[in-house]
């Protein structure tokens, strides 16, 4: 059906050629115009610079068509098919004119209302700066074997099975070209990350993928080989993920083809379950321990953990266990409820896990508060796409950025939303070869590339006009954010933020620590006790 529109207008060309051979008259106008149509769909069929014709021959300019008169209008198009799109038509046209080096500079002023409650900014200086370089860099294991230089905008978690092949290779390469790191998702390294030599964050997920013996337990022998390969610059034990944390998943037997099986080390013909636990370890001072093999086994790779949070005691366990313990990750990436860019369930999607701000400052009050965050690295993920996303998030206590949905639409997604039917019309989150194979690798690895570069040096503009020279140097004096029309405050005022070894003192004026922090365990993710008679007594 895909092509119907095209071997039409051949047909009726072909028809119209031989009336009008045959009648002569308003036969040949007609032939001319199914000449037209005919040609522009063979070019968009030949060309490679877009998916979207190659895959749609002629019905794809109804699209580009709108595109023409402007992105507001492109995004009304493509709004008009979805019954509910999770990013804006603005965040995603800026998204498309970095990916196409396109000027991203605008008249008349903000689209947004400043006068409403959440609008945020970030203040400038009479004193702006210079920077002399946009290549903004966050050392990550700096006592490791391996330390590693990281960019402060990186890709997230995205893996080969949710991605097309085609779709790794351009992301990988487009990492290879701007410095910058491809974390593969829990699918395990396949052979498109590996073509390119991009740099990797090897995600390990509950599965064990890549690393799992015949019964999907962890296989240290496995992991080491692969965790070994110079391309591989940190590890990332994955407990949970913002689009369905504790939730799990299943590849069906049907998907698992040969490439996938090699690359996972699952059998074929046999759906593929990622458990919602690990079972190489149970306990918060066990998931330490793991850290610590991986650590060594990789050699002395950087090494860390991503959760999304849910109960704050659990939380607060691995906290206390690494105080405890003297075991620390690396670094541990916070991934917010609103990420995620695979399908999952519409209750998980909407109402599960914690928001990517309020995760985030957890997790940095705790580690202040132990007085360990100059020893471990933060990382987040959540709806990230533009510069002062970044701006904001590391204000908040982060180190770097990942994002995932910006850097599909760099490739070319246009947010159909079909990616768990497998006919992404984009070729980007399906494993159709008839559609994937139309996705031009080094065309979309260029504006993969464009849009990290642009983000940087917008990031780059923005620490420059705060009197900044670096965006580690945000802090949460410099994000305002209005709460009411006639009410202004800025992020140090909204948020609590602890001094460093407060919590080895005494239990913060907070609520969450005040509930659960005297309670929660290293030794166990339960429950505490009290949380446990209130259940028992129906008072939660």
């Amino acid at each position: 059906m895909r092509y119907a529109t095209y071997a039409t207008c051949v047909l009726l060309f072909v028809v119209s050629l031989a009336m009008a051979a045959w009648h002569s008259g308003g036969w040949w106008i007609a032939a001319a115009m199914f000449a037209l149509l005919s040609a522009l769909g063979t070019v968009d069929l030949l060309q490679k610079r877009s998916t979207l014709r190659r895959n749609y021959p002629l019905l794809a300019h109804f699209r580009y068509g709108l595109e023409s008169i402007g992105p507001e209008m492109r995004q009304y198009f493509i709004e008009s098919d979805t019954a509910e799109v999770p990013f804006s038509r603005e965040q995603r046209a800026l998204v498309y004119q970095r990916a196409k080096s396109v000027n991203d500079t605008r008249p008349f002023g903000t689209l947004q209302d400043v006068y409403g409650a959440d609008y945020e900014w970030i203040n400038h200086s009479l004193q702006p700066t210079h920077p002399a370089s946009f290549d903004f860099r966050i050392a990550i294991g700096e006592n490791s074997a391996q330390p590693y230089s990281a960019s402060v905008f990186n890709i997230s978690a995205m893996s080969f099975g949710s991605l097309s092949a085609n779709a790794i290779r351009a992301l990988n390469r487009g990492a290879k070209l701007g410095a910058f790191y491809h974390d593969t998702g829990e699918g395990s390294i396949s052979p498109y990350h590996r073509e390119n030599g991009g740099d990797l964050v090897w995600e390990i997920g509950s599965g064990y993928f890549g690393c799992r013996d015949d019964n999907g337990g962890f296989d240290l022998e496995r992991f080491t080989r692969n965790a070994r390969e110079p391309q591989v610059k940190m590890v990332e034990i994955k407990l949970s993920q913002g689009a369905k944390p504790g939730h799990g998943g299943v590849l069906p037997a049907p998907k698992v083809s040969a490439e996938i099986s090699v690359t996972r080390g699952v059998p074929m013909g046999i759906d593929c379950v990622s458990p919602a636990q690990h079972s190489a370890f149970h306990t918060p001072v066990g998931l330490l321990e793991f850290v610590a093999q991986l650590r060594e086994a990789s050699g002395g790779k950087p090494t860390g953990f991503k959760l999304a949070i849910g109960h704050p005691w659990e939380w607060f366990g691995i906290a206390k266990a690494m105080r405890e313990t003297g075991l620390l990750p690396d670094f541990i990436v916070v991934d917010g409820a609103e990420g995620g860019t695979g399908a999952a369930p519409a209750e998980f999607i909407d109402h599960v896990g914690v928001p990517m701000h309020e995760a985030l400052m957890l997790v940095h009050n705790t580690l202040a508060g132990l007085d360990l965050r100059n020893r471990i690295r933060i990382g987040a993920a959540g709806r990230i796409t533009s510069a002062f996303d970044i701006a904001r998030t590391l204000a908040m206590g982060a180190d770097w950025c990942n994002a995932g949905r910006g850097f599909m639409f760099a490739l070319g997604c246009i947010q159909a939303q079909s990616c768990h039917t497998d006919r992404c019309p984009s070729g980007v989150a399906t494993q159709d070869p008839s559609r994937w194979k139309h996705l031009d690798v080094p065309d979309k690895a260029v504006r993969v590339f464009n849009f990290h570069q642009n983000t940087l040096k917008a990031l780059r503009d923005l620490i420059a006009a705060a009197g900044l020279t670096h965006p580690g140097q945000i802090g949460p004096e410099h994000i305002l954010r209005r709460v009411s029309p006639i009410e202004v405050r800025s992020l140090a005022a909204l948020y609590h933020f602890l001094e460093p070894g407060e919590l080895l003192h005494h239990v913060p004026d907070h609520a969450v620590f005040k509930a659960f922090w005297t309670e929660a365990r290293s030794d166990s993710f339960a429950a505490p006790e009290r949380v446990r008679r209130m259940r028992d007594s129906k008072s939660l």
